[in-house]
Order: structure tokens, then sequence, then C-alpha cells
């Protein structure tokens, strides 16, 4: 019960500190928990023993400073199984009040009381102290009960480590780090828990080469020794390591890449999170491996991780330069329909926007990637809404010849004259070569051989010899329809005829 109390209360206390001590433990169970391990190491000065007894009188104090902590109260609650009625059930209500009071007396006749005895009440008052947030007054018991000769290896192992922890927490790395080296000289199953205090404390003091050390032991031990996976924040502390003794040229750039890959690598399988797909992505990019940060990207993609405009863009961008446009596109389509809320910081009002906006540069990505995959009816009604926000003339010319791939000569015509009209086309010969081939399937010759008249001007030797074929070409052609038009002509004449005779 009181481990419960102890936990929830570390739990808050991990929130309201930047150095984390979700495992911290304060000891105040009447029956001293065993931390494992013993005091009679070679080179001691005094034996602990594994277990005393506390005068009866005291004992039976103590065993109401338990009952007190352990009060619990009856609390109706929401009945999970029948909806809208409610279940009665116990809730703990520690009494510290009389806890108080109770370890008062103990206190007040401290003289009269064992070391043992003493060893116990400091104890619970280190457990009170901190229940109250009082963290100097429960070091300084923490620091009473070692001091007792008598004190028991559980509670005094147990009593180091809280110790510590309590100064990890007020930042006196100093004597945080010197609490847990005595502590792990004390005890004979040294726990990854306290490798990894060792390395976050360490890391305050930006003693990054021992914090490191720390860390890939705690990593070890949890995996080889104690069987469960390494917590989530000891892979980042280990990433952060490497990355501050690559800066300090401790080691090469190359070598904390590839440890950081590695570490990246374990936190998107164990614990997915956006942070650590988008870190290893751009491990992979530092590293000059595209095509790994691509698929990283794709990865976090398809677990709808991304919520940025610059994610989507470069996911798309990388889709395309691995040919594979179809996904490009799909991808620049979902981040246009996923939506996110931005607060207006004029109004305090809460909009809500697409990830990827419309822009002239958006949709010309898109249209691209629809016309690669072979889209062209998607990749033309995107192109029209890039073509009107575009100030020059380029996108019209574009979506001209796509029309004329799709044999839409018409509105191939009025798309490059929109185009023609803007003040800058980059090719405005080759603008008009392509217009002159919609107006030549349409049979306006004249009009054709007017525009390839008009790119044959152009000094670039490559446009001028298509320009002048076209308009042989297109003469030829005039003529081959001129004549089959007669020809069609005198046909119908001499038909005509011919019926009126046998009329």
């Amino acid at each position: 019960m009181l481990n419960k109390i102890t936990r929830n209360a570390f739990i808050l206390l991990a929130f309201g500190f930047a150095f984390s001590t979700s495992d911290l433990s304060a000891q105040s169970s009447n029956d001293e928990p065993s931390t494992g391990g013993s005091s009679n190491k070679t080179g001691k000065t005094r034996t602990y023993k594994e277990a005393r007894v506390l005068m009866s009188s005291t004992a039976k104090q103590v065993q109401k400073v338990v009952e007190a902590l352990e009060r619990q109260k009856i609390v109706k609650a929401p009945d999970p199984l029948n909806k809208g009625q409610f279940i009665e059930k116990e809730e703990d209500d520690p009494d510290f009040i009389e806890a108080r009071r109770l370890l008062t007396e103990l206190l007040n006749r401290q003289d009269e009381l064992k070391s043992y005895d003493r060893s116990v009440m400091w104890n619970y008052w280190g457990y009170i102290y901190f229940s109250d947030e009082d963290y100097d007054n429960a070091m300084r018991s923490y620091e009473r009960l070692l001091n007792e000769p008598e004190a028991t290896i559980s509670l005094r192992t147990a009593s180091l480590l809280t110790l510590a922890q309590l100064n990890l927490v007020k930042e006196n790395w100093d004597k945080g780090i010197a609490l847990i080296l005595q502590w792990m000289d004390e005890v004979e199953n040294v726990t990854a828990q306290s490798h990894s205090l060792l390395g976050q404390a360490y890391y305050q003091k930006k003693d990054y080469v021992r914090s490191r050390k720390s860390i890939e032991e705690a990593i070890r031990i949890a995996e080889e020794v104690e069987n469960y996976r390494p917590k989530e924040q000891w892979y980042v502390l280990l990433a952060a390591c490497l990355y501050e003794l690559k800066e300090a040229k401790v080691v090469s750039d190359q070598y904390a890449l590839e440890q950081q890959v590695l570490i990246y690598e374990i936190l998107v399988n164990y614990y997915p999170k956006k942070l650590y797909f988008i870190q290893l992505g751009g491990t992979y990019a530092q590293m000059e491996r595209e095509q790994d940060y691509m698929l990283v990207l794709k990865a976090a993609f398809d677990k709808d991780l991304l919520d940025k405009e610059s994610e989507y863009l470069a996911l798309a961008q990388l889709l395309l330069l691995y040919k594979n446009p179809y996904w490009a596109a799909q991808v620049l389509v979902s981040g246009q329909k996923k939506k996110i809320v931005i607060k207006n910081e004029k109004t305090g009002e809460e909009e809500t926007f697409p990830v990827v906006k419309d822009t002239e540069k958006n949709l010309k990505l898109l249209a691209d990637s629809w016309r690669m995959a072979q889209e062209i009816n998607k990749a033309i009604p995107v192109l029209e809404r890039a073509a009107k926000m575009s100030q020059d003339g380029d996108l019209y010319v574009l979506l001209g010849n796509l029309y004329l791939f799709e044999d839409r000569m018409e509105d191939s015509i009025r798309a490059i004259e929109m185009g023609l009209k803007k003040p800058k086309v980059k090719s405005r010969s080759q603008a008009q070569l392509v217009l002159g081939q919609a107006h030549f399937e349409l049979e306006n010759f004249e009009e054709a051989k007017k525009q390839f008249r008009a790119a044959a001007r152009d000094e670039d030797k490559r446009i001028k010899t298509t320009a002048n074929s076209w308009i042989k070409y297109a003469e030829n052609e005039s003529i081959r329809v001129k004549n089959l038009a007669l020809r069609r002509e005198f046909i119908e004449k001499s038909n005509a005829k011919a019926q009126s005779k046998n009329s």
C-alpha cells in the first residue's frame, strides 16, 4: 500500500523537475524492504546486519504509523460494466497528520531509542517530508538514518539510493554521483536503473564520456541480466551524448552518425513516435542515404505521423527522385486533405487549414507527379489552377502541351495563347512551335505556318531547324488537303451528273 503511495508521489515529482525521478522511491514500510546486497565487503570498517528487531514500544508506535499511512476511505465510482450506475471502492486516504504526531512522539524520546529504532523512525520521517515535497528535510532524515550504526542492510542501501536521487533532483550532481557510486559498492546486484541515473547525472555535469558509458551499461544490464526492454529515455540520452561528443571532436562525425542511426532505429521499432522517425530520417540525410531517408518518411506517413507541409513536400520530392511519381501524388493529395488547427494570434480564434496548402509551387509539384505517373487527366485540372496563380506563362505553355498530348487542340491553343500573353515566358519560340502544331492538327495551316515562322526567328539552331521543317510540312500538307478537297468535290459533281442522267 505504501509502495503504491510512494510511486504516485514520485510520478508527480517526475513532472516537476527537469531531472527525471520517475523511478525514485522513498522507504516507508515497517518491514524493511530488501534491495539485495550486503555491506560486508572487503575494506568496510562497519558491519551491517540483514535484520534486527524493534523495541516493543517502538514497534507498537511504528505499527500505528503504518496504519495511519495505509488508511483508506470508501468512495463511489462509475461502474465500468453498468453505464449510469456506481460502485463503492476503496481509495487511499493516508492520515499524514496522525503519522506526524506519532513520529513526533518517537522523536521526542529518540535518546531512549536503540540505534536501529531511530533508523526506522528516520526512514518514516524521510517519507513524510518527501510526501510534503520538503526535500531538504527528507534528505536530512535519510542522512541521519545512514549515520545510525545499527541500520540494517536493506534500510541503508535503499536510503543511500533515495538520498542520491534526491540530491540529483536538487541538482547536487557531485554528491548524487558519489552516493550512487557508494550504493553500487555496497550492494551485490547493481541495477540498470542505477546506471541510468548515474548517466543522467554525468550528462548534467557535461561529462559525456562517462554518461555514455553508464547508459550503455544500463542498456546492457536491462537486456542481458534483468530481461526487460531498456527505457526510451536511455536511448535518447545515449544519442544526445554522441551528439555532444561529436561536437567536442571526441568522436568523428561519421562514427557518431553511424551510432545514432542504430539508436534511432531501435527507438523507431520500440517507441514509434514521430520525433524518432524524423531524427532517423535526418541522420540518414546527413549520411547521404537519401533512399533510406525516403523509406523512413514513408513509414511515418503510413502511420499518419506527418503533420507539417515541409515533411509532406520532402517525402514527395524524394519519391519523385526515386521514380515513384504515383506515390508522390498520393502523398501530396493526402496532405491537402489532412487538416490542422491553428490559433489566430490576433483574434484568438482557432482556424482550420490543410497541411499542404494550394500554392502555385505545391500545385505544380502535384501536377508534375500526376504527369510523370501518366495520369494526365488528373494532372490537367491541377495545372490549370497553378497556371492561374502564376505570374509568368510557362505553366500555361506546359498545360497546352498536355492538352496537345490528349488531342484537345482547341484547349491547347487557348492555354498557350494565354501563356504567350504573359510578360515572361521561358521559351517563347518553343511555345509558338506547340501552338503551331495545335493549329496544324486542326488544319489551320496558315495560322500554323505563321506560328512556325515566328519560332524560326529564334537563334537556337535546333528550334530554327524544327520550325522550318514544320513550315515545309505544313505547306505540303496544305497542298495535299486542298487537292483532296478538289478531288472530293470533282467526285461529288460527277456522281450528281450521273444520277441526273439516270433519272
